[in-house]
């Protein structure tokens, strides 16, 4: 059986509030839900592994010291 992740669930994976979560989503942060079940969205473990990894760290990025 395939299930897929809420956002509490995300939250939890990730060690983030759901509230930070909920932003992300609004903000166009988070990648589209791989599912939607009424108006609940959902994501594959494996999409939400990969968005975190590829995802920028904390802050603003530096701008290389020649621009």
């Amino acid at each position: 059986m395939i299930r897929a992740l809420s956002m509490a669930e995300v939250a939890r994976a990730l060690e983030m509030e759901t509230g930070t979560i909920r932003t992300y989503r609004k903000r166009g942060v988070l990648p589209d839900p791989d599912v939607m079940i009424g108006d609940v969205p959902g994501w594959m473990p494996e999409t939400i592994d990969a968005w975190n990894a590829n995802r920028p760290g904390r802050g603003r990025r530096r701008k290389d010291i020649a621009d």
